[in-house]
């Protein structure tokens, strides 16, 4: 973010770079793995009770 006098605090710069990065190789993996699962788990779960599809 600029600042008033024009210049960018390199302290935050570094911060903010730091969060992309964590966020693009942490937890977008994280959470597609976490959705992924989630729905095997759900059809799963759904085959179990229902019993396999069916003709």
């Amino acid at each position: 973010m600029i600042q008033p006098g024009g210049v960018e605090d390199p302290q935050r710069k570094t911060e903010e770079l730091r969060s992309f990065l964590f966020l693009t190789a942490v937890m977008v993996p994280v959470l597609s793995v976490i959705t992924v699962a989630g729905y095997g788990f759900i059809v799963w779960m759904t085959q179990l009770i229902s019993g396999p599809p069916s003709h």
